[in-house]
């Protein structure tokens, strides 16, 4: 009896990680298509024009019509590219950007995977996002996206070690590295850490568009110079892949930040 009930109880812990898992990267993918929409948004009311305003109600099912037209595409190799590494290096960019997400509590019971050193989890696994991007300039045999590799992950080494201090400072603060317990440390105090580290806040906000390739920090994709940087060269699914672990960044860098 007790073994049939060990067997149960692991079997329905079994489901709930799968339902889990699945349900989180459905979010996930459904906020980083409608972050693409909001940039979009944003920037063409920077430029004083519309921006995607046809399919759907205001624009709203555009992501979905972008990525069914990236699925039907043809996806191109060069043809002295190394095919291997070339398919892997999206994938790889792709799964690691998803991997943080189940460090991140999302209800009172902590997270999918509760760790106690949460914090130093989350830069180990996004510090491997790197090797996706070097291995897409290299495996692309073009100087472009070689160059573009390279500046791309000296950035996001280099802001990798900024981000890593400021937060040291909230570890301090909180004592743990936990990240459920640095939610309940702010939710005990009423007031969230940037108040009373706000240079520190500044600093992380700045750090962060760095982290994540955006503007004024978005160098690695100089269209004057590189064209479209170390994915110049990718097509289809494989572009998605590398657009989709991208904004995962984004928002993981943003709820790190909260």
């Amino acid at each position: 009896m007790f073994f049939l009930n060990a067997t149960l109880d692991f079997f329905f812990y079994g489901v709930y990680v799968i339902v889990y898992s699945l349900l989180i990267i459905l979010c996930v993918l459904i906020a980083v298509a409608y972050f693409t929409l909001l940039d979009r948004k944003v920037m063409a009311a920077m430029q004083r024009r519309k921006g995607p305003n046809v399919v759907g109600f205001w624009g709203l099912l555009q992501p979905l019509a972008d990525g069914l037209k990236l699925l039907v595409k043809e996806s191109i190799v060069p043809v002295n590219a190394n095919n291997f590494l070339f398919i892997l290096a999206p994938m790889l960019t792709f799964v690691i950007s998803l991997t943080n997400w189940v460090f991140i509590p999302y209800t009172s019971y902590g997270s999918l995977v509760d760790v106690e050193v949460g914090v130093l989890f989350i830069f180990a696994v996004s510090s491997f996002g790197v090797y996706g991007i070097i291995l897409a300039g290299w495996a692309s045999n073009s100087k472009y996206a070689f160059l573009g590799a390279l500046r791309a992950s000296a950035q996001m080494i280099s802001y990798e070690v900024s981000i890593g201090f400021i937060l040291i400072s909230v570890i301090l603060c909180v004592g743990s590295t936990n990240l459920y317990q640095i939610i309940l440390h702010q939710h005990n105090f009423f007031f969230w850490h940037c108040w009373y580290l706000w240079p520190q806040f500044f600093l992380f906000f700045l750090s962060a568009l760095a982290e994540t390739n955006r503007a004024p920090f978005d160098l690695a994709e100089a269209e004057a110079e590189l064209v479209a940087g170390y994915f110049i060269e990718y097509s289809a699914m494989a572009f998605a892949l590398f657009f989709l672990g991208e904004y995962s960044n984004m928002g993981r860098v943003r709820v790190l930040g909260s």
